[in-house]
């Protein structure tokens, strides 16, 4: 992985921030934005989406693909062995990013939406009953709120939603109000895909522990753009994907606490899933291969670890750091122009 010169050595206003970065030297490590449109230099938006990719990860697909290719867990040649090492090597690299207690507490999704079901149907089915409640934010991306919605419809449980306020802010005495007794599970963006706006996790979270619910966190547009430190978080679940951090498409990560997940049954059979398997009983595999089954995305596992690389090799602090600057920047000046109206100004935001 190449990433050279990050911080700023000229003498310029820009460059005294403890922040800034070298940006010309990071967007030559992207080689799609090396392209022209219209003659100019491709200013690529859309990160909230999905990001674009760095050498280093194309690369590290290419080499599994060209020199490891092989499936992992299953054999005893050394292509397999090789493969099998790479895999879990990128698990043990996300598991130190997000600052997980135990490796097997990362469980490989295909995506943050995958993550979410995962956790719906397989704990939300075990706990969640008629009566009961699901707590979501007015903030939530679709994929926090259909599988809530479909666990709702399938329990005769009720689905709650917490306002916001007009900056775009959570309510938290409406949280706090709507939180009960009755309340399993509360699932709450950690950014906000629209509005940027950082909720309190941590508040939600102690909150939430104190009626006995559960907490799904959805980072998908946290991991890429702050430090995220799980086990300082204290959720129970947390949910991300590769393809909005510089990492390839079809890959993801659900970090739960080892003891929720070790009670949980499983969300998929198949192969490597399985301890043992006759016609009269299944024996399933230890964590996190409980909820891996099948062959998996294996290059995109490894291409995942190696954008988990790129990244911290920046720095997430001076990552935040920036786009906050960066942030503060485009607010100024959006807001100078006459009729422009900005949605979502809450005092904590992330630039998405």
């Amino acid at each position: 992985m190449a990433v050279h010169n990050i911080a700023k050595r000229s003498d310029t206003p820009e460059s005294k921030r403890l922040t800034s970065l070298d940006i010309e030297r990071i967007r030559r490590d992207f080689p799609i934005l090396q392209q022209r449109q219209d003659g100019q230099p491709l200013v690529y938006l859309d990160n909230a989406a999905t990001s674009q990719k760095p050498q280093a990860v194309l690369d590290a697909i290419n080499h599994y693909y060209a020199t490891q290719n092989a499936n992992v867990h299953r054999g005893v040649h050394h292509l397999s062995q090789e493969a099998t090492n790479a895999y879990e090597g990128a698990r043990k690299v996300i598991k130190r990013f997000i600052h997980a207690p135990l490796t097997c507490e990362i469980i490989y999704t295909r995506g943050a939406t995958e993550a979410i079901n995962l956790v719906a149907q397989s704990y939300g089915r075990e706990h969640v009953r008629e009566g009961d409640e699901v707590l979501l934010t007015w903030m939530e991306h679709h994929s926090n709120i259909v599988p809530w919605q479909m666990l709702c419809e399938a329990t005769g449980a009720t689905l709650r939603v917490v306002p916001i306020d007009d900056d775009g802010a959570l309510r938290m005495d409406q949280f706090e109000a709507m939180l009960t007794e009755k309340t399993r599970i509360v699932a709450a963006s950690h950014v906000s895909n629209a509005l940027g706006t950082i909720n309190p996790i941590e508040d939600i979270v102690r909150m939430s522990h104190s009626v006995g619910a559960k907490v799904l966190v959805d980072g998908a547009q946290a991991v890429p753009h702050l430090p995220v430190d799980v086990h300082a978080l204290g959720c129970d679940f947390y949910v991300f994907s590769g393809h909005k951090m510089c990492g390839p498409t079809g890959i993801g990560i659900l970090f739960g606490k080892a003891d929720i997940l070790d009670a949980m049954p499983p969300y998929q059979g198949g192969g490597d899933m399985i301890m043992s398997v006759t016609f009269e009983k299944t024996t399933y595999n230890t964590l996190p291969h409980k909820f891996e089954a099948g062959t998996p995305n294996i290059a995109g596992a490894i291409g995942l670890g190696a954008a988990v690389e790129y990244l911290d090799a920046i720095g997430m602090d001076r990552i935040a750091a920036y786009e906050e600057d960066l942030l503060r920047y485009g607010t100024e000046r959006l807001t100078s122009i006459e009729d422009v109206r900005l949605i979502g100004t809450a005092p904590k935001k992330a630039g998405v």
